[in-house]
C-alpha cells in the first residue's frame, strides 16, 4: 500500500542531515506571535526573526483561542516572552463570511452537521483584533509581564501594520 506521506518523510530524512541542535526552547527574541494558520504567512520572516527567537501560535483567523492564550500565558511566564503580536491579515477567509457561514460550507462538504462547533469566522476583523489584543493584555497571568500589540498584515504588500 503506498504511504501518502513517504514524499514528507523523505523531505524529512534530508532536513535532518542539517536541521538545527541543541536549542534550549525559549523565545530568545523574547517574542511570542498569535497569527493565522493561512498558508501565505511565514511568521518568523514577517518579522525579520529566526528559528529559537520566537513562540509561534497558529489558529483559524489568527484569534486567541483558548489554546493559543494559554500558549501565550505559558511563553510569558515559562519562556521568557515579553513581547505578543496577535497578526490578522488579508483576504483571510475567516473575516470573509460569517461563522453560519462557515458552518454551512463545512457541513456540506462534511455531509454533517456542523453546527456545534466555533470556527471563529468574524468579518469585522479589527475589531476582533482589538478584542483579543485586550483579552490577552490584561490576561491576570500577562498583565504587567508582557506588552501586547495587535497587527494587520498585507499578503499582498508584503507590509504589516500596528493597529493597537
Amino acid at each position: 500500500m503506498l504511504n501518502r506521506f513517504d514524499d514528507l518523510v523523505e523531505a524529512n530524512r534530508r532536513y535532518a542531515t542539517s536541521a538545527p541542535r541543541n536549542f534550549d526552547g525559549y523565545a530568545h527574541a523574547g517574542v511570542a506571535v498569535v497569527t493565522c494558520m493561512d498558508s501565505r504567512l511565514q511568521p518568523l520572516e514577517m518579522v525579520g526573526l529566526f528559528l529559537g527567537e520566537a513562540k509561534i501560535l497558529r489558529t483559524p483567523g489568527g484569534h486567541v483561542t483558548p489554546d493559543a492564550l494559554t500558549g501565550c500565558v505559558l511563553g510569558v511566564n515559562l519562556l521568557k516572552v515579553t513581547r505578543i503580536l496577535i497578526i490578522s491579515h488579508s483576504r483571510c477567509a475567516m473575516a470573509s463570511v460569517s461563522e453560519d457561514e462557515v458552518k454551512r460550507r463545512v457541513g456540506e462538504a462534511s455531509g454533517m452537521d456542523a453546527s456545534g462547533y466555533d470556527f471563529g469566522a468574524d468579518p469585522d476583523q479589527l475589531t476582533h483584533l482589538r478584542a483579543d489584543v485586550d483579552l490577552v493584555a490584561n490576561h491576570p497571568l500577562i498583565l504587567g509581564r508582557a506588552v501586547v500589540g495587535g497587527f494587520h498584515y498585507d499578503v499582498d504588500t508584503g507590509l504589516m501594520e500596528q493597529i493597537c
